[in-house]
């Protein structure tokens, strides 16, 4: 039986949409919602949310999807309720219980020492409930098949992990983290520091990395203003993939070296510090994800093949 054809007109794209992620669905879920409202025919999502989180979820169209391992890797921010008493099995809310333990008397001094111990460099077990891969397979598809499965410890960077309210069982905090953090797994070791266990009932991502002030939209609204204004209404929305890269310095080439640059040939004379760069020619347009060696030498990371008059106005 051959495949049905899918009819939806896709269209060229190319750019960074900042949703707002509602609880419930999927980080792919959400961005294959997203890619039929804007008809983009590449999409890709730049760091899973839980179903249960909502927040920030930075969507990368066409082109934009070459950074979107660099976005993986940025520092992000959250806001998490934790609920004192009791673990599960996924380490939230949507998990089966494993066990209740009675909370004990808690000041303000002995909840700090515990959220003391998990910040900084420090060496985590992520949930078994996690997209984390054991040969090719991720754990939580293994552990729901009723495989006994565990996650090695890994190594993550807690910038700020900081508690915003007391009441009861009950603990919100304010979280920064380096890739690769898992709150769950914060949330399950503060519970055993304080010797009652707990799990996540709510998470939200606030920021990430460069986008710490940016106005993040929902499905909701995006479908909204589709319906209602048209589908220019939306793409005004969508931000230049330059701006995914806007904490990187910038190297900006004469037309000779985006020549050279262009043939795959690497261009000297880029300064002496090592670093990761974005690459512009000589009108500003971004040529690439770029990296300048200790000798000054400026090499492709990864290529843009970003048209100067694409489907939407400066959506590059």
């Amino acid at each position: 039986m051959s495949k049905k054809k899918d009819p939806t007109p896709w269209r060229e794209v190319h750019g960074i949409v900042l949703l707002d992620k509602p609880s419930g669905l999927s980080s792919n879920q959400a961005l294959q919602k997203a890619r039929r409202l804007f008809l983009a025919d590449k999409g890709g999502h730049t760091g899973s949310l839980d179903p249960l989180a909502t927040g920030l979820l930075p969507l990368c169209f066409g082109e934009a999807t070459k950074i979107a391992g660099y976005l993986l890797g940025a520092a992000k921010a959250y806001r998490a309720t934790v609920q004192l008493g009791t673990t599960t099995t996924t380490a939230d809310a949507e998990g089966e219980v494993l066990l209740r333990r009675p909370v004990p008397p808690l000041d303000a001094s002995r909840i700090e020492a515990g959220l003391a111990r998990l910040r900084g460099r420090i060496t985590q077990v992520p949930p078994v409930y996690s997209a984390i891969k054991l040969d090719g397979v991720p754990l939580y598809r293994r552990a729901r098949d009723g495989e006994d499965v565990s996650a090695a410890p890994r190594e993550v960077e807690v910038f700020r992990l900081d508690l915003l309210l007391h009441q009861g069982e009950q603990l919100e905090l304010a979280v920064e983290c380096g890739s690769g953090t898992y709150v769950r797994s914060l949330a399950t070791d503060l519970g055993e520091f304080l010797g009652c266990g707990a799990h996540l009932t709510a998470l939200r991502r606030t920021w990430v990395d460069p986008f710490r002030d940016a106005t993040a939209w929902t499905l909701d609204h995006l479908e909204t203003l589709l319906m209602t204004q048209g589908r220019e209404s939306i793409d005004a929305l969508l931000l230049p993939t330059d701006a995914g890269l806007a904490n990187l310095p910038l190297r900006a080439l004469d037309a000779a070296q985006a020549h050279r640059l262009a043939l795959g040939q690497p261009v000297p004379g880029m300064g002496t510090a090592a670093e990761l760069c974005r690459v512009h020619d000589d009108s500003g347009h971004l040529l690439a994800l770029g990296e300048v060696d200790g000798a000054g030498i400026l090499r492709v990371r990864r290529g843009l093949n970003l048209p100067r008059s694409a489907v939407l106005a400066g959506a590059f």
